[in-house]
C-alpha cells in the first residue's frame, strides 16, 4: 500500500470538446467518497438539460483496486473507460471526471466516440492543480503524567502531527503517522518505560 498519492487541489473550469456536430463538456471533482458523485453529476444535469449521456469515472484511495466506469448509455466501454484512462494515465486518485455529451446529428462510432470522450478527458485534466496527499493511519500514545517531557520531546524531535490528546493523571496522544513510519515510531515511544502504544487501524 503506498502512503501518499496525488490527486486534484480543486474543481477544474469546464472544458468543451467537438466532434461532428457533438459537443463534450469536461469537468474534475475532488472527490470523497462515492456517495458524492450523484451530487456532483445532478447539476450538471440540470444545466445541460439537452444532454444526451453524462459518463464518468472515478478512483479513491490509495490502493489500485476502488473505481469505478460508467457509459450512461453509450456502447459499452466507448465512454467510462476511456474517461478513467485518462485518471490512471496521470495516477491520480480521490477523483472524479464526469463528461457530458450533446449529440450533434451524426453517430461518431465506437472509436469516434472513444476519442472523443478521451480527449475529453485528457483536455479536462490538464487544466487541475494536481497535488500529493499524504496517507497516514492513527497512532495512540497511552503514557503518566511523569513520562509527559520524555513523550512530548519525542514527538516534536519526529516531527509528528498531534491529532487529539487527554492530558489528565493518565495521558494519551493520537498522533496521524505516515505509513512507511509507523513501525519506527512505535519503536521510538516503546522504549520510554511504561509507555504503551495502540495503532488504531481502520475498520
Amino acid at each position: 500500500m503506498k502512503d501518499s498519492y496525488n490527486t486534484i487541489k480543486r474543481k477544474t473550469a469546464q472544458v468543451l470538446f467537438k466532434d461532428a456536430g457533438s459537443k463534450f463538456y469536461g469537468s474534475a471533482f475532488p472527490l470523497q467518497n462515492e456517495e458524492q458523485v450523484a451530487t456532483f453529476i445532478e447539476p450538471l444535469r440540470k444545466k445541460y438539460k439537452k444532454a444526451n449521456h453524462h459518463c464518468y469515472a472515478w478512483k479513491l484511495g490509495n490502493t489500485d483496486d476502488n473505481y469505478r466506469a460508467n457509459d450512461d448509455g453509450e456502447p459499452n466501454h466507448s465512454a467510462g473507460d476511456p474517461i478513467l484512462g485518462q485518471i490512471l494515465a496521470r495516477d491520480l486518485s480521490d477523483v472524479l471526471v464526469v463528461v457530458t455529451r450533446i449529440f450533434g446529428g451524426t453517430k461518431l462510432g465506437m472509436g469516434g466516440l472513444i476519442n472523443a470522450y478521451r480527449e475529453t478527458a485528457r483536455l479536462t485534466l490538464e487544466q487541475a492543480i494536481v497535488i500529493e496527499k499524504t496517507v497516514t493511519e492513527p497512532l495512540t500514545v497511552h503514557f503518566g503524567y511523569e513520562q509527559m517531557s520524555a513523550v512530548m520531546r519525542l514527538i516534536k524531535e519526529l516531527d509528528l502531527e498531534i491529532a487529539t490528546q487527554e492530558l489528565l493523571a493518565s495521558c494519551s496522544i493520537t498522533l496521524n503517522v505516515k505509513l512507511h513510519d509507523m513501525e519506527n515510531v512505535q519503536r521510538a515511544f516503546e522504549k520510554i518505560y511504561p509507555v504503551t502504544v495502540t495503532i488504531n487501524k481502520p475498520s
